[in-house]
Protein backbone atom coordinates (compact mmCIF):
# COMPACT_ATOMS: atom_id res chain seq x y z
CA UNK A 1 0.00 0.00 0.00
CA UNK A 2 2.64 2.29 -0.17
CA UNK A 3 4.55 3.96 -3.43
CA UNK A 4 6.84 2.40 -4.75
CA UNK A 5 10.35 4.43 -5.31
CA UNK A 6 11.05 4.88 -8.97
CA UNK A 7 15.03 5.88 -8.41
CA UNK A 8 15.54 9.02 -8.53
CA UNK A 9 19.02 9.56 -8.31
CA UNK A 10 21.92 10.75 -10.43
CA UNK A 11 25.67 12.48 -10.72
CA UNK A 12 24.79 15.24 -8.47
CA UNK A 13 23.58 13.13 -5.28
CA UNK A 14 20.11 14.01 -5.48
CA UNK A 15 18.01 11.21 -3.81
CA UNK A 16 13.87 10.04 -3.48
CA UNK A 17 14.80 10.95 0.24
CA UNK A 18 15.74 14.58 -0.60
CA UNK A 19 12.96 15.01 -3.09
CA UNK A 20 10.59 14.71 -0.42
CA UNK A 21 9.25 10.68 -1.03
CA UNK A 22 10.25 8.82 2.39
CA UNK A 23 10.06 4.94 1.32
CA UNK A 24 10.87 4.22 4.92
CA UNK A 25 8.21 5.97 6.33
CA UNK A 26 5.86 4.38 3.81
CA UNK A 27 6.89 0.95 4.51
CA UNK A 28 6.46 1.65 8.70
CA UNK A 29 2.61 2.49 7.25
CA UNK A 30 2.01 -0.67 5.91
CA UNK A 31 3.25 -2.34 8.67
CA UNK A 32 1.41 -0.55 11.24
CA UNK A 33 -1.65 -1.18 8.99
CA UNK A 34 -1.67 -4.59 8.32
CA UNK A 35 -3.67 -5.83 11.60
CA UNK A 36 -6.48 -3.75 10.70
CA UNK A 37 -6.62 -4.64 6.75
CA UNK A 38 -6.87 -8.16 8.59
CA UNK A 39 -9.61 -7.60 10.11
CA UNK A 40 -11.56 -7.40 6.46
CA UNK A 41 -10.77 -10.51 4.96
CA UNK A 42 -13.40 -12.85 3.79
CA UNK A 43 -12.90 -16.56 3.14
CA UNK A 44 -12.64 -15.62 -1.29
CA UNK A 45 -9.60 -13.36 -0.30
CA UNK A 46 -6.20 -14.90 -1.27
CA UNK A 47 -2.74 -13.45 -0.56
CA UNK A 48 -2.19 -10.74 2.31
CA UNK A 49 -0.55 -7.00 1.57
CA UNK A 50 2.40 -6.64 -0.14
CA UNK A 51 1.39 -7.89 -4.00
CA UNK A 52 0.90 -5.69 -7.02
CA UNK A 53 -2.51 -6.27 -7.00
CA UNK A 54 -5.26 -8.07 -4.54
CA UNK A 55 -6.84 -11.36 -5.59
CA UNK A 56 -10.09 -12.59 -4.69
CA UNK A 57 -11.48 -16.26 -5.29
CA UNK A 58 -14.45 -15.65 -8.11
CA UNK A 59 -15.28 -19.11 -7.84
CA UNK A 60 -17.62 -18.24 -5.17
CA UNK A 61 -19.45 -16.53 -8.10
CA UNK A 62 -20.64 -19.98 -9.57
CA UNK A 63 -23.36 -20.33 -6.96
CA UNK A 64 -25.15 -17.82 -9.02
CA UNK A 65 -26.56 -18.08 -12.16
CA UNK A 66 -26.29 -15.24 -13.86
CA UNK A 67 -23.52 -13.04 -11.51
CA UNK A 68 -24.10 -9.42 -12.26
CA UNK A 69 -20.50 -7.37 -10.68
CA UNK A 70 -21.82 -3.97 -9.30
CA UNK A 71 -18.86 -1.19 -9.33
CA UNK A 72 -18.70 2.32 -8.03
CA UNK A 73 -15.80 4.44 -7.03
CA UNK A 74 -16.09 7.88 -5.10
CA UNK A 75 -14.00 9.87 -2.06
CA UNK A 76 -14.88 11.73 0.57
CA UNK A 77 -14.52 15.61 -0.66
CA UNK A 78 -13.63 18.44 1.72
CA UNK A 79 -14.58 16.34 4.86
CA UNK A 80 -11.05 15.21 4.92
CA UNK A 81 -10.22 18.94 5.66
CA UNK A 82 -12.62 18.95 9.09
CA UNK A 83 -10.35 15.32 9.81
CA UNK A 84 -7.29 17.05 9.33
CA UNK A 85 -7.66 20.29 11.32
CA UNK A 86 -9.01 18.28 14.55
CA UNK A 87 -6.50 15.54 14.07
CA UNK A 88 -9.11 12.62 14.33
CA UNK A 89 -7.68 9.91 10.90
CA UNK A 90 -9.57 6.97 12.19
CA UNK A 91 -13.37 8.05 11.39
CA UNK A 92 -12.94 9.54 7.98
CA UNK A 93 -12.50 5.76 6.37
CA UNK A 94 -15.85 5.08 7.53
CA UNK A 95 -17.33 7.94 5.36
CA UNK A 96 -15.29 6.58 2.26
CA UNK A 97 -16.88 2.55 2.24
CA UNK A 98 -19.99 4.64 3.03
CA UNK A 99 -19.84 6.56 -0.24
CA UNK A 100 -18.84 3.66 -1.86
CA UNK A 101 -20.48 0.43 -0.82
CA UNK A 102 -23.99 2.01 -0.38
CA UNK A 103 -23.95 3.06 -4.09
CA UNK A 104 -22.79 -0.60 -4.96
CA UNK A 105 -26.11 -1.97 -2.57
CA UNK A 106 -28.63 -0.05 -4.09
CA UNK A 107 -29.55 -2.62 -6.95
CA UNK A 108 -29.33 -5.23 -4.48
CA UNK A 109 -25.77 -6.15 -4.76
CA UNK A 110 -23.68 -7.71 -1.80
CA UNK A 111 -20.46 -6.06 -1.26
CA UNK A 112 -17.27 -7.84 -1.85
CA UNK A 113 -13.98 -5.79 -1.67
CA UNK A 114 -12.49 -2.52 -1.93
CA UNK A 115 -9.30 -1.14 -2.99
CA UNK A 116 -8.11 2.23 -1.74
CA UNK A 117 -5.91 5.32 -2.80
CA UNK A 118 -4.49 7.48 0.05
CA UNK A 119 -2.48 10.64 -0.71
CA UNK A 120 -0.65 12.82 1.14
CA UNK A 121 1.93 15.79 1.12
CA UNK A 122 4.39 13.43 3.47
CA UNK A 123 4.12 10.23 5.06
CA UNK A 124 2.94 10.43 8.68
CA UNK A 125 3.10 6.68 9.21
CA UNK A 126 0.87 6.69 12.54
CA UNK A 127 -1.62 8.82 10.38
CA UNK A 128 -2.06 6.95 7.08
CA UNK A 129 -2.59 3.84 9.61
CA UNK A 130 -5.28 5.47 11.60
CA UNK A 131 -6.90 6.82 8.17
CA UNK A 132 -6.51 2.72 7.12
CA UNK A 133 -8.27 1.33 10.36
CA UNK A 134 -11.57 3.67 9.53
CA UNK A 135 -11.48 2.27 6.24
CA UNK A 136 -10.99 -1.54 7.49
CA UNK A 137 -13.32 -0.76 9.94
CA UNK A 138 -16.01 0.47 7.96
CA UNK A 139 -15.76 -2.35 5.41
CA UNK A 140 -16.36 -5.15 8.49
CA UNK A 141 -19.29 -2.78 8.91
CA UNK A 142 -20.48 -3.10 5.07
CA UNK A 143 -19.37 -7.00 5.29
CA UNK A 144 -16.38 -6.27 2.28
CA UNK A 145 -12.89 -7.08 2.15
CA UNK A 146 -9.94 -4.53 1.81
CA UNK A 147 -7.56 -6.25 -0.52
CA UNK A 148 -5.47 -3.36 -1.61
CA UNK A 149 -4.45 0.24 -1.96
CA UNK A 150 -1.53 2.86 -2.27
CA UNK A 151 -0.50 5.19 -0.47
CA UNK A 152 0.95 8.48 -2.51
CA UNK A 153 3.09 10.87 -0.92
CA UNK A 154 3.37 14.00 -2.83
CA UNK A 155 5.42 16.56 -1.57
CA UNK A 156 5.32 20.13 -3.55
CA UNK A 157 2.01 19.27 -4.70
CA UNK A 158 0.44 18.92 -1.17
CA UNK A 159 1.36 20.49 2.26
CA UNK A 160 2.92 17.97 4.63
CA UNK A 161 0.05 18.00 6.27
CA UNK A 162 -2.44 17.60 3.46
CA UNK A 163 -4.08 14.25 2.29
CA UNK A 164 -7.40 12.86 0.31
CA UNK A 165 -8.98 9.52 0.14
CA UNK A 166 -10.46 7.49 -2.78
CA UNK A 167 -11.67 3.97 -3.03
CA UNK A 168 -13.33 1.66 -5.41
CA UNK A 169 -15.50 -1.55 -4.65
CA UNK A 170 -17.24 -4.26 -6.28
CA UNK A 171 -20.11 -5.94 -5.52
CA UNK A 172 -22.42 -8.80 -6.81
CA UNK A 173 -26.11 -9.31 -7.20
CA UNK A 174 -28.45 -12.32 -9.20
CA UNK A 175 -29.29 -10.96 -12.35
CA UNK A 176 -33.08 -11.72 -11.60
CA UNK A 177 -32.20 -10.31 -8.17
CA UNK A 178 -31.45 -6.36 -9.74
CA UNK A 179 -33.23 -4.06 -7.97
CA UNK A 180 -34.45 -0.38 -9.95
CA UNK A 181 -37.11 1.32 -11.62
CA UNK A 182 -38.46 -1.38 -13.66
CA UNK A 183 -39.92 -3.24 -10.78
CA UNK A 184 -41.56 -0.01 -8.84
CA UNK A 185 -44.82 0.60 -9.03
CA UNK A 186 -48.11 2.92 -7.80
CA UNK A 187 -48.54 2.75 -4.51
CA UNK A 188 -45.63 1.52 -3.47
CA UNK A 189 -44.41 3.09 0.00
CA UNK A 190 -41.27 5.36 0.52
CA UNK A 191 -39.35 4.06 3.45
CA UNK A 192 -36.62 6.44 4.70
CA UNK A 193 -33.64 5.71 6.90
CA UNK A 194 -32.24 7.73 9.00
CA UNK A 195 -28.77 9.52 8.62
CA UNK A 196 -26.49 10.10 11.62
CA UNK A 197 -25.63 13.96 10.27
CA UNK A 198 -24.65 15.39 7.57
CA UNK A 199 -22.72 12.48 5.89
CA UNK A 200 -19.89 13.34 3.34
CA UNK A 201 -22.06 15.92 0.91
CA UNK A 202 -21.63 19.16 1.08
CA UNK A 203 -19.35 20.13 3.29
CA UNK A 204 -18.21 23.16 0.91
CA UNK A 205 -21.41 24.71 2.03
CA UNK A 206 -21.11 23.61 5.49
CA UNK A 207 -17.56 25.29 5.78
CA UNK A 208 -17.84 28.03 4.00
CA UNK A 209 -21.37 29.28 6.23
CA UNK A 210 -19.90 28.34 9.56
CA UNK A 211 -15.96 28.16 9.63
CA UNK A 212 -15.86 31.11 6.82
CA UNK A 213 -18.61 33.26 7.51
CA UNK A 214 -19.69 32.84 11.02
CA UNK A 215 -16.29 32.25 12.10
CA UNK A 216 -17.01 29.44 14.20
CA UNK A 217 -14.04 27.56 15.84
CA UNK A 218 -14.48 23.63 15.54
CA UNK A 219 -13.72 23.09 19.52
CA UNK A 220 -16.21 25.13 19.89
CA UNK A 221 -19.39 23.74 22.13
CA UNK A 222 -22.43 24.43 20.33
CA UNK A 223 -26.01 23.90 22.95
CA UNK A 224 -27.83 22.70 20.31
CA UNK A 225 -25.67 20.13 19.23
CA UNK A 226 -24.84 18.67 22.18
CA UNK A 227 -21.31 18.50 21.60
CA UNK A 228 -18.45 20.60 19.64
CA UNK A 229 -18.98 21.99 16.09
CA UNK A 230 -15.46 19.76 15.15
CA UNK A 231 -17.67 16.65 16.51
CA UNK A 232 -20.32 17.19 14.92
CA UNK A 233 -19.12 17.61 10.85
CA UNK A 234 -16.65 14.93 11.74
CA UNK A 235 -19.71 12.09 12.68
CA UNK A 236 -18.91 9.44 10.16
CA UNK A 237 -21.23 8.45 7.37
CA UNK A 238 -23.67 5.39 8.50
CA UNK A 239 -23.10 2.34 6.60
CA UNK A 240 -26.87 1.16 5.15
CA UNK A 241 -24.86 -1.95 3.33
CA UNK A 242 -25.98 -4.96 5.37
CA UNK A 243 -29.33 -3.53 6.88
CA UNK A 244 -30.22 -2.93 3.09
CA UNK A 245 -29.17 -6.47 2.20
CA UNK A 246 -31.15 -7.86 5.16
CA UNK A 247 -34.38 -5.80 3.89
CA UNK A 248 -34.38 -8.06 0.66
CA UNK A 249 -34.41 -11.02 2.70
CA UNK A 250 -37.46 -10.41 4.87
CA UNK A 251 -38.85 -8.17 2.53
CA UNK A 252 -39.90 -7.64 -1.84
CA UNK A 253 -37.47 -4.33 -2.18
CA UNK A 254 -38.17 -2.89 -5.44
CA UNK A 255 -35.61 0.19 -5.34
CA UNK A 256 -33.09 1.73 -2.58
CA UNK A 257 -31.63 5.44 -3.15
CA UNK A 258 -28.78 6.39 -1.49
CA UNK A 259 -28.96 10.08 -0.66
CA UNK A 260 -25.74 11.84 -1.22
CA UNK A 261 -24.89 14.80 -3.47
CA UNK A 262 -27.74 16.21 -4.92
CA UNK A 263 -30.32 15.76 -2.05
CA UNK A 264 -33.15 13.31 -1.18
CA UNK A 265 -35.37 14.70 -4.02
CA UNK A 266 -32.95 14.36 -6.83
CA UNK A 267 -31.61 10.70 -5.55
CA UNK A 268 -34.83 9.26 -5.33
CA UNK A 269 -36.22 11.00 -8.75
CA UNK A 270 -32.64 8.22 -9.95
CA UNK A 271 -34.59 5.11 -9.35
CA UNK A 272 -38.28 6.60 -10.39
CA UNK A 273 -39.57 5.44 -13.36
CA UNK A 274 -40.57 7.63 -15.79
CA UNK A 275 -44.20 7.33 -15.74
CA UNK A 276 -44.14 7.50 -12.16
CA UNK A 277 -43.26 10.15 -9.18
CA UNK A 278 -42.60 9.86 -5.33
CA UNK A 279 -43.97 11.96 -3.35
CA UNK A 280 -42.04 12.25 0.63
CA UNK A 281 -44.18 14.65 3.25
CA UNK A 282 -41.34 16.47 5.20
CA UNK A 283 -43.62 16.09 7.88
CA UNK A 284 -43.02 12.58 8.69
CA UNK A 285 -39.24 13.37 10.50
CA UNK A 286 -37.09 16.21 11.73
CA UNK A 287 -34.00 16.92 10.43
CA UNK A 288 -31.14 16.95 12.81
CA UNK A 289 -30.06 20.47 15.00
CA UNK A 290 -27.37 20.62 12.49
CA UNK A 291 -29.24 21.00 9.45
CA UNK A 292 -30.95 23.86 11.24
CA UNK A 293 -27.79 25.44 11.83
CA UNK A 294 -26.27 25.39 8.87
CA UNK A 295 -29.91 27.09 7.06
CA UNK A 296 -29.92 29.96 9.82
CA UNK A 297 -26.22 30.68 10.10
CA UNK A 298 -25.65 31.45 6.28
CA UNK A 299 -29.46 32.37 5.88
CA UNK A 300 -29.55 29.29 3.12
CA UNK A 301 -33.01 28.94 1.55
CA UNK A 302 -34.46 25.38 2.36
CA UNK A 303 -34.10 24.56 -1.93
CA UNK A 304 -30.64 25.28 -1.52
CA UNK A 305 -30.17 23.10 1.61
CA UNK A 306 -32.53 20.04 0.08
CA UNK A 307 -30.39 19.75 -2.70
CA UNK A 308 -27.31 19.85 -1.27
CA UNK A 309 -27.48 17.88 2.03
CA UNK A 310 -29.52 14.71 3.06
CA UNK A 311 -31.66 16.43 5.64
CA UNK A 312 -31.79 13.60 8.09
CA UNK A 313 -32.79 10.70 5.17
CA UNK A 314 -29.45 8.71 4.40
CA UNK A 315 -30.69 5.73 2.29
CA UNK A 316 -34.40 5.25 1.04
CA UNK A 317 -36.00 1.92 0.40
CA UNK A 318 -38.97 2.01 -2.00
CA UNK A 319 -41.34 -1.43 -1.06
CA UNK A 320 -45.00 -2.38 -1.47
CA UNK A 321 -47.54 -1.00 0.88
CA UNK A 322 -48.22 -3.95 2.55
CA UNK A 323 -44.28 -4.90 3.13
CA UNK A 324 -43.51 -1.47 4.88
CA UNK A 325 -44.72 -2.83 8.73
CA UNK A 326 -42.29 -5.75 8.25
CA UNK A 327 -39.82 -3.40 6.28
CA UNK A 328 -39.83 -1.33 9.50
CA UNK A 329 -39.69 -4.33 11.71
CA UNK A 330 -36.32 -5.45 10.12
CA UNK A 331 -34.60 -1.98 10.50
CA UNK A 332 -35.70 -1.37 13.92
CA UNK A 333 -34.21 -4.98 14.72
CA UNK A 334 -30.84 -3.78 13.22
CA UNK A 335 -31.18 -0.42 14.97
CA UNK A 336 -32.22 1.43 12.10
CA UNK A 337 -34.22 4.32 12.79
CA UNK A 338 -36.89 4.23 9.70
CA UNK A 339 -40.42 5.71 8.86
CA UNK A 340 -42.69 5.34 6.32
CA UNK A 341 -41.96 9.03 4.59
CA UNK A 342 -43.94 9.00 1.50
CA UNK A 343 -45.64 7.10 -1.64
CA UNK A 344 -45.28 6.29 -5.56
CA UNK A 345 -47.67 7.89 -7.51
CA UNK A 346 -48.81 8.83 -10.63
CA UNK A 347 -46.92 11.19 -12.51
CA UNK A 348 -49.38 13.05 -14.03
CA UNK A 349 -48.17 16.43 -14.75
CA UNK A 350 -45.17 16.71 -12.14
CA UNK A 351 -42.11 17.66 -14.44
CA UNK A 352 -39.91 15.64 -11.52
CA UNK A 353 -39.62 12.02 -10.62
CA UNK A 354 -39.67 12.91 -6.82
CA UNK A 355 -40.80 16.11 -4.94
CA UNK A 356 -41.32 17.45 -1.25
CA UNK A 357 -44.10 18.53 0.17
CA UNK A 358 -45.66 19.85 3.93
CA UNK A 359 -43.26 21.25 6.40
CA UNK A 360 -40.32 19.67 9.07
CA UNK A 361 -41.85 18.16 12.08
CA UNK A 362 -41.06 20.34 14.94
Amino acid sequence: MSETPTGVTGASGASYAAAGVDIEAGDRAVELMKEWVKKTQRPEVLGGLGGFAGLFDASALKNYDRPLLASATDGVGTKVDIARQMGVYDTIGHDLVAMVMDDIVVCGAEPLFMTDYICVGKVHPERVAAIVKGIAEGCVLAGCALVGGETAEHPGLLGADDFDVAGAGTGVVEADRLLGPDRIREGDAVVAMASSGLHSNGYSLVRHVLLNQAGLALETHLDELGRTLGEELLEPTKIYSLDCLALTRTTDVHAFSHVTGGGLAANLARVVPDHLHAVVDRSTWTPAPVFDLVGKTGDVERLELEKTLNMGVGMIAIVPQESADVALTTLADRGVEAWVAGEITDRGDHTTGAALVGDYAR
